[in-house]
């Protein structure tokens, strides 16, 4: 196995002991760059520790440089990588502090906060090391017609409600216009209720009311898709990494043999 081999395996699979190593020590290095970034939003405690604050920073940001080399070097289709949504989100995490190198000065301090705020992505670098993501983005996937139908009759409904209670309550009440009153309406089906606008009337109360009532049930719609379509895709999971598992050499990690296979069709091993 080449070095560049070697390196992919690390980086890229977590069924190695250094590959699971490399996965543990990232997650901890991207949480505690997180924590950083919220902890530098403090006021009493920037001034307190800013100098460790930047070093911190800077050494974050050296680790995720050299772990993005590392992965552009190694993988064969660079461009798959380098423009997939794992690949923009490992270089996102790492710019912004290389960015505010060059945006200096009291005017641009704003912009400058606001660019360093984005290390807050590193957080989703973590979905890549957890194995039950694939099952929650293949639910997520396969509910997303159901919950495209839901959003759009929870649109219709909000969009009915808000005229009708602009026709009801009108200016006095504070539903000066058709998107100020499906913003109520939006805030009362969620059951939030702010208290910015309330109908006065009795007939608004009982449109309310209703749409109150119905809040509750709806809420639990999108609920239910998705735990259905989670149960579905975890079955699926766990029997494809089962079967996974049962045809994978132990020499080359390949896992890609038919299912009456005897040998490694890439070193040749014994898989049975």
């Amino acid at each position: 196995m080449t070095t560049k081999e070697r390196i992919y395996q690390i980086i890229f699979e977590a069924d190695t002991r250094l590959g699971k190593l490399f996965d543990v020590v990232l997650i901890y290095i991207i949480c505690a760059s997180v924590l950083v970034v919220c902890l530098e939003s403090v006021k009493v405690v920037k001034q307190m520790f800013l100098g460790w604050f930047v070093t911190l920073e800077w050494i974050f940001t050296i680790l995720f440089t050299v772990e993005y080399v590392l992965r552009v070097y190694s993988v064969k289709k660079k461009k798959d990588y380098i423009f997939s949504f794992y690949g923009i989100v490992d270089l996102v995490a790492l710019l912004p502090s290389y960015i505010s190198l060059y945006l200096v000065g009291a005017s641009s301090f704003m912009v400058v906060r606001a660019i360093r705020l984005l290390r807050i992505f590193r957080l989703f670098k973590l979905t890549q090391y957890v194995g039950e993501a694939e099952v929650l983005i293949t639910a997520l996937q396969a509910s997303r017609h159901k919950i495209t139908v839901f959003l759009f009759s929870i649109f219709t409904i909000v969009l009915s409600v808000g005229a009708l209670m602009y026709v009801i309550e009108g200016n006095e009440s504070g539903f000066t216009s058709i998107p100020q009153a499906m913003y109520w309406a939006v805030v009362t089906m969620t059951t939030v209720g702010y208290g910015d606008i309330v109908p006065v009337s009795e007939f608004g109360k009982t449109v309310a009311a209703t749409l109150m009532i119905m809040g509750y049930g709806i809420i639990a719609v999108p609920t239910g898709i998705v735990t259905t379509e989670l149960a579905n895709a975890g079955k699926e999971f766990k029997d494809k990494k089962t079967k996974e598992d049962i045809s994978k050499c132990l020499t080359c990690m390949n896992n890609s043999h038919d299912h009456d296979a005897y040998f490694c069709k890439t070193c040749g091993r014994n898989i049975q």
